[in-house]
């Protein structure tokens, strides 16, 4: 009798279906503008078929303690990123139903766990709490997993990741207390990838009243053949047989996506047992429960109070083992249900069908905000993804990533004195913007036009998850960027600069540790490797700020997938990275590896980079090299008169100076060196190659500093031009120094790849987009956008 109910119950559902989904299209309109909010991220990925997974909120309001909250959700929408998806993590705040949290709203969500003022909102609650939010009531809430399930659903995403299920109270057959999730499964067309339901829970009755549900219940293989247990959370073995057994993710796929044909509108349950490094054995978690059930009886804890109570006695009970298996299996499920997720992508792009997945309507406001953000995505395409999803690029970039904080002092009226004092406090205005070399050449070549991928690495902080939003904000992906945990004593970059009343430098303190990392601590083959082999750029831009072994290993990474290096020194004492001891393991550059065998295509130092480079060269030996002295001696260079053809072509004072000379000495390593002289402009020195149209131009004759015999086959001559200053600005009209040479750089390679024949072709162009940089405050000017044309 309660089969043929539950059967029938499950055929009207079928039936009604369509009905409800055009009733949820009519609402939706209304929900998107006044109680929903999808991000603009989440929104793009489902209309376009990427990987999206749903992440719930309750495990960071009433789960775990703040701070350890922000940096749990820091860690799980990274799992989702590097393993291919889009994390979409739900909640409320502020009364609105929000899907997609951004960093700054995770992390206000998450703090509501010191003061316990968020609710915990189930299917029951949206309403109430969206409904006060229109009397002025702005509650926020974390979302269990019903409730994460409705949002999930009408965002358009089928698969969600999370710890653990309700399920069946153990005496539920006479109190009735079985969790909404149950339900909810029942009949919200989602996958929820979970490790069961909590072990202290009637599993066997759980399992008996999802089958009435009609909900498909599978547990993974991992590994094991034949039939497996339904894991009991906390361990991987509960004694009862799972009623479905999944080998893998692309099976997973292939049922959401048979059941979604169907269609059939209730959700499953993949079933993912905790890892078995912290999977706590059978006998010994059976008594910790019984313990601690026992004490919530005594107790008189019932109810909604129950499970956090039993969870408390647990954790005490257990010696803390059971919190650690609790981080464990959460993010191994997220990680699976991610891998679930792609596979499904996978699928539905293999049968061609990418959009099938409803996306709420928008009321005519949101559409015009829609229609905005898809008209800036047009002006600057993002190359926004993950490893699966990342298709070919023109240039990535790998560098620094740090927040940049500039305390310009303000003297107040009356006082003469530029300089702020020492030993006392200043008046400054203080403004804050993302930087680093690395980030400010990619958003450069980005703003330029060209497809970029930025390869960095960040703590899993404060700083670092700000620096990973406003990275999106910007329209470039994080994808390539690693976070580190707090195990790692990892810290986000950061630079702060102090500056006089005419905003020259005083003093700058910078807090680069995180990227002198050793490799060990990165993931660099599996992440970075990959992301090389994939994305095929034919530029990669590395700076100095990387140690020395990881820097080595960018570039030899490079030249094996034959894309050509532009290296930027970033301060004189990094600059020697480039040429340290031959001998040394991490050596970047040894004799051998002079042209044609040069590591590096391309460098921009400054003049006093240069000759710390050039001096870095003579020590270590490598300005004696017999390759060294192959190449010197083919560009045909005459010592008679040498001096006064240099200072034609450029200055006494620079020739006095050492800088053409220094330059031409490093070309048979780097053959190409585009020298930043502050007000006295750019010098290019250039290594051509036998046949260069230059040799025999007219208009290139008068930068020809030497010609090579006809019969050499490496050298043709070489070039050098002193470019002028693109324009000279008064103090008043320099609003930042920061990233200006970095702008310089982006501006070049961007012209390289968008086709320009050589590199001083670009360099009036890149001195322009340098000088909007330092006219324009926080780091590189986003109005050199408008130089793309040119």
């Amino acid at each position: 009798m309660l089969a043929s109910r539950a059967a029938a119950r499950h055929c009207s559902r079928i039936a009604r279906a369509p009905v409800l989904a055009r009733a949820a299209r009519r609402l939706h309109g209304l929900a998107q503008s006044k109680f929903l909010h999808i991000s603009e991220e989440v929104r793009d990925a489902v209309a376009t078929g990427k990987p999206v997974v749903a992440l719930e909120s309750t495990i960071y309001t009433h789960g775990f303690p703040y701070p350890e909250s922000v940096a749990l959700a820091s860690l799980l929408e990274t799992v989702v990123r590097a393993n291919g998806g889009v994390p979409a993590t739900i909640g409320i705040l502020s009364g609105v139903a929000k899907v997609g949290l951004s960093a700054e709203e995770l992390i206000e969500l998450a703090s509501t766990a010191e003061s316990k003022s968020a609710l915990k909102v189930s299917r029951r609650d949206l309403g109430y709490i969206c409904g006060l939010g229109l009397t002025g009531k702005r509650l926020h809430g974390g979302t269990t997993v019903s409730g994460t399930m409705i949002l999930a659903h009408l965002a358009g995403i089928r698969v969600f990741g999370t710890g653990g299920l309700g399920g069946v109270h153990r005496g539920g057959e006479n109190s009735m207390d079985i969790s909404a999730d149950l339900t909810e499964l029942g009949r919200t067309p989602v996958a929820v990838v979970s490790s069961g339901c909590k072990s202290f829970l009637d599993i066997p009755r759980t399992l008996e009243y999802l089958e009435t549900e009609g909900v498909c219940v599978g547990t993974f293989a991992d590994g094991r053949t034949g039939p497996v247990d339904f894991p009991a959370f906390f361990t991987r073995d509960s004694g009862i047989k799972s009623p479905k057994v999944i080998q893998d993710e692309a099976e997973a796929a292939a049922i959401i996506y048979a059941q979604s044909k169907l269609p059939v509108s209730s959700g499953m349950h993949f079933a993912n047992p905790v890892p078995i490094e912290q999977s706590i054995p059978k006998h010994e978690m059976d008594g910790i429960i019984e313990e601690a059930i026992h004490l919530a009886e005594v107790e008189g804890h019932q109810g909604s109070d129950n499970t956090p109570f039993v969870l408390s006695k647990i954790k005490q009970l257990s010696g803390g083992k059971s919190v650690a298996a609790n981080r464990a299996l959460v993010e191994a499920n997220v990680q699976r249900a991610t891998r679930v997720a792609v596979e499904l992508s996978k699928l539905e792009k293999s049968t061609g069908i990418l959009n099938e997945r409803h996306m709420p309507a928008i009321s005519e406001s949101v559409k015009a905000d829609q229609a905005t953000s898809e008209a800036e995505l047009k002006l600057n395409p993002t190359t926004e993804g993950s490893i699966e999803a990342l298709g070919k690029v023109d240039v990535l970039v790998a560098g620094s990533l740090a927040v940049d904080l500039s305390c310009d002092y303000a003297p107040l009226v009356g006082e003469k004195d530029i300089k702020p004092v020492s030993d006392t406090s200043n008046p400054a205005t203080i403004t804050q913007s993302l930087g680093g070399v690395g980030h400010n050449v990619a958003i450069a070549t980005h703003y330029l036009g060209s497809s970029v991928l930025f390869c960095s690495v960040v703590g899993d902080d404060l700083s670092g998850r700000a620096t990973l939003s406003a990275l999106r904000k910007e329209g470039l992906s994080t994808a390539g960027v690693q976070v580190l945990t707090s195990s790692n004593d990892a810290r986000t970059a950061q630079y702060v600069a102090v500056n006089d009343a005419k905003k020259d430098l005083v003093v700058a303190m910078a807090d680069m540790g995180i990227m002198e990392l050793p490799e060990q601590e990165l993931n660099f083959d599996g992440v970075w490797e990959t992301m090389l082999s994939r994305t095929k750029p034919q530029w990669v831009i590395v700076d100095a700020n990387w140690s020395p072994e990881v820097l080595s290993k960018w570039v030899a990474a490079a030249k094996k997938h034959g894309a050509r290096v532009a290296f930027e020194p970033v301060s004189n004492a990094k600059s020697r990275r480039l040429f340290s001891k031959s001998t040394e393991v991490n050596a970047v550059i040894r004799p051998s590896a002079a042209v044609p065998n040069n590591a590096i295509s391309l460098a921009t130092p400054n003049q006093f980079e240069l000759a710390t480079m050039h001096m870095a060269a003579r020590e270590n030996g490598l300005v004696d090299s017999d390759g060294w002295w192959r190449i010197i001696d083919a560009m045909g260079m005459s010592s008679a008169g040498a001096r006064d053809k240099l200072v034609a072509m450029t200055s006494n004072h620079l020739v006095d100076q050492g800088i053409p000379q220094q330059s031409i000495q490093l070309l048979p390593y780097i053959p190409c060196l585009v020298t930043k002289l502050g007000s006295q402009g750019v010098l290019v020195t250039q290594l051509l190659r036998p046949g260069d149209p230059r040799l025999t131009s007219a208009d290139s004759a008068p930068y020809i500093l030497s010609r090579a015999a006809i019969t050499d086959d490496l050298i043709g001559g070489v070039y050098m031009r002193l470019f002028p200053p693109a324009a000279v600005l008064t103090d008043e009209e320099i609003l930042s120094v920061n990233g200006a040479g970095d702008t310089l750089l982006g501006a070049i390679i961007s012209g390289l790849v968008k086709g320009a024949k050589n590199v001083e072709d670009v360099i009036p162009l890149a001195q322009e987009a340098s000088l909007r940089t330092l006219k324009s405050p926080g780091g590189v000017s986003s109005d050199i956008i408008n130089l793309r044309r040119s």
